[in-house]
């Protein structure tokens, strides 16, 4: 578990879908980590650009995909909250972007 400011970030299964992702493969994993970024942060701009139900269902929608896919309880959770709130909901997008901050904080 890490901790970085208020929020407790369990990297155990994120870390652990990569390892299976990329075996040993040091660069893989960092290119796996490096796109599973690009990608939230691509999702956490819709989310902030949706103006209708149905833009910010499909953002939250998307995000919840690439948090399962990886492993990431915690940005899942998120994602998964926005996706029954309300388009441009500020808690939950700040509460994103600092599940995603922990991601960028944490060494590869």
């Amino acid at each position: 578990m890490y901790y970085s400011g208020s929020m407790m970030f369990n990297a155990a299964d994120f870390d652990a879908a990569l390892a299976a992702a990329s075996g040993d493969d040091i660069a893989l994993a960092a290119e796996l980590r490096a796109v599973f970024i690009e990608s939230a942060e691509r999702h956490l701009d819709l989310l902030r650009r949706a103006r209708c139900d149905g833009n910010w269902k499909v953002a939250a929608t998307r995000l919840q995909g690439l948090a399962a896919s990886f492993h990431a309880s915690e940005l899942l959770e998120l994602a998964s909250e926005a996706a029954i709130g309300a388009p441009g909901e500020p808690g939950v997008l700040r509460r994103i972007r600092a599940c995603l901050d922990e991601f960028l904080a944490r060494d590869g």
